[in-house]
């Protein structure tokens, strides 16, 4: 039985192979206050999104600076979160740019957006860029979670071939690097990932629970009621908001193994995965925010395509593959279905801050907690610039981070400053990040 006199963020309901991490509560405030100030705070968490093939910019800028973000048609869907919004102009991935290397700016993008550093022309084994900032943070906070980090998408990637003009396909499809030469793969299986994220049971005892078709919820149920009998009533809704999060995620996972998947053209779902792309990324964000509120981890990557992806998006009325139309050739035609697929991603990530926005933490929302950039490597996909990134910026790192600005930086200024920027509030420390200069200013306002 759980003795509520020492419940803290590292308690866990027990169940039979199963373990299911807990959400802030105030009852865990006494025990977080013991172990003294510089801990009483809620942990700050860090994520990072990633779209390919750039954005139709002309539809992305807001045309003012400052206060009171003047939202552009791209970023409209993130109008009702304004104010957990920061609009970053300005901000390059000059280690994107070809440097003599020709072409491969797809790959380059990706590889370099988090590392700062130029990825070795190689579709070889002999892959080399350098280590991510999301892998730094990870150093820093992961010991304090039970994973350091979570690496997840919606495209299955490949760690060999040649993907993009002589660059591995571990570039055009991994965000994320260990060392220099380790990638980090993604998981694109929500079922995969639930699994990873709430149990421990082994594979075998694993596929006799599914047999069984029992909830994760239902193994860990005499804890949770011992629990439930000691909170207050704010905590028990908590409590209960948290358990319905979790079972929803895994009704909607077993869902999607058993329909079919939705024919569209041009596209083959893989087995086992939602039957829509739209699906399959809110069920990935779904996951993020479980991950995030239950303090499984602080540190997340999401790639919501690989780069060069040449996905169609007919649920929209765009049947050309993305990466084709991206090379629009100044085409009004081909630059409006840019724009609708550019809006299509912003919608996904407005619903991840409104969920994020929606859980209650200490006397905010875990969205107050949290840093999540959302960006792309490429600026213009048809002219395969990489200066003026389309970034945008959401939470407000634990109340370092005064949101609702449209910021511009100089020219050249590298992301990566940015990124040690994110990594600060996290105790990253770190002195330099693949290109960086130093850490950005004006986040704090």
């Amino acid at each position: 039985m759980i003795n509520l006199a020492w419940i803290s963020r590292r308690t866990l309901l027990r169940g039979l192979g199963v373990s299911l991490a807990l959400p802030w509560l105030e009852a865990m405030a006494p025990l977080v206050r013991l172990a003294g100030a510089a801990e009483s705070k809620n942990p700050v968490r860090l994520a990072w999104l990633y779209v390919p093939n750039g954005i139709h910019m002309q539809e992305w800028t807001p045309q003012t600076a400052g206060p009171g973000i003047a939202f552009s048609p791209i970023l409209k869907p993130l109008e009702p979160v304004a104010d957990d919004l920061l609009v970053l102009t300005g901000l390059t991935a000059d280690k994107a740019r070809p440097h003599g290397d020709g072409g491969g700016d797809h790959a380059r993008a990706m590889a370099s957006f988090l590392t700062g550093c130029q990825a070795r022309k190689t579709d070889g084994t002999d892959i080399r860029v350098g280590v991510s900032a999301d892998q730094i943070a990870a150093g820093r906070v992961g010991t304090q979670t039970r994973l350091a980090s979570l690496e997840i998408g919606a495209d299955r990637g490949a760690l060999a071939g040649n993907c993009d003009s002589g660059y591995s396909c571990a570039y055009s499809s991994t965000m994320s690097w260990r060392s220099a030469t380790t990638p980090v793969p993604k998981e694109v299986s929500p079922k995969l990932i639930f699994e990873r994220l709430f149990s421990t049971t082994p594979d075998g005892e694993r596929a006799k629970r599914d047999a069984r078709r029992k909830s994760i919820l239902d193994f860990v149920q005499e804890d949770a009621g011992a629990l439930q009998r000691q909170l207050g009533v704010e905590d028990q809704r908590k409590l209960d908001e948290y358990f319905s999060s979790v079972r929803d995620v895994e009704q909607r996972i077993e869902r999607a193994a058993k329909l079919p998947p939705v024919q569209a053209p041009n596209v083959t779902m893989p087995a086992g995965l939602p039957g829509t792309y739209e699906e399959h990324l809110r069920l990935l964000s779904d996951l993020l925010v479980l991950a995030f509120q239950s303090d499984i981890t602080r540190v997340c990557t999401f790639v919501h395509a690989n780069e060069g992806s040449n996905r169609p998006y007919p649920f929209i009325g765009v049947s050309e593959g993305h990466h084709d139309l991206s090379h629009h050739e100044n085409k009004s035609e081909k630059q409006a279905k840019i724009a609708k697929i550019n809006t299509f991603h912003t919608t996904q990530l407005a619903y991840l801050l409104t969920k994020l926005k929606g859980v209650k933490e200490g006397a905010g929302t875990l969205l107050d907690n949290c840093l999540v950039a959302f960006g792309s490597g490429n600026s213009d996909g048809n002219a395969h610039n990489h200066d003026n990134l389309p970034i945008v910026l959401a939470g407000k790192g634990g109340g370092t981070v005064k949101a609702g600005r449209h910021l511009r930086y100089a020219k050249e200024t590298p992301v990566t400053n940015l990124w040690l920027s994110m990594l600060d509030r996290v105790g990253g420390n770190v002195d330099q990040l693949g290109d960086s200069t130093g850490r950005l200013p004006g986040l704090e306002g």
